[in-house]
């Protein structure tokens, strides 16, 4: 009884905890949205670290996002572009912090976070080996932004 007690007390702590982790890493799991004055307005908490990560979505699909104003293209690492079936259009040549990578132009249909959809992004396939997509300029140059007290305030007209 008493292991079956403790076993107990295990697994309800795994899951406390990596709830806990999960928001910690994504603390914009559930992005909510507001209509203010006839705009779309989406804000996102900060993480520890000063990142705005979010969950949304591509064409239909969820994807987890970092917001990166220094990013011209929304940019799909290759593994995740496979999965969602995105075409690989023209070769192009990409900075990244890691320094000069060959990629992939592509078009995404639909690009949402919260309630702020567009469509026909222009995007980027990339060989990066993780599973988050830098959500760069051609997402956010319609979006008025504005940063304050760890919170994103993301704003469609």
């Amino acid at each position: 009884m008493m292991l079956a007690a403790a076993l107990g007390l295990l697994g309800l702590l795994t899951w406390f905890f990596s709830g806990q982790i999960d928001q910690r890493v994504n603390p914009n799991q559930r992005v909510q949205s507001a209509v203010v004055n006839g705009a779309i307005e989406v804000t996102l908490l900060a993480d520890r670290r000063g990142h705005f990560i979010a969950t949304g979505g591509i064409n239909g699909r969820e994807v987890t996002f970092l917001v990166d104003t220094g990013a011209t293209l929304v940019s799909v690492p290759e593994a995740l572009a496979d999965r969602l079936g995105l075409e690989r259009q023209a070769p192009i040549r990409l900075e990244t912090a890691a320094g000069t990578v060959n990629g992939w132009m592509t078009e995404l249909e639909e690009v949402r976070l919260g309630d702020i959809v567009q469509r026909n992004v222009r995007a980027a396939i990339n060989p990066g080996r993780h599973d988050t997509v830098l959500l760069g300029m051609s997402f956010l140059r319609d979006l008025e932004l504005t940063q304050r007290d760890g919170q994103l305030r993301l704003v469609a007209e």
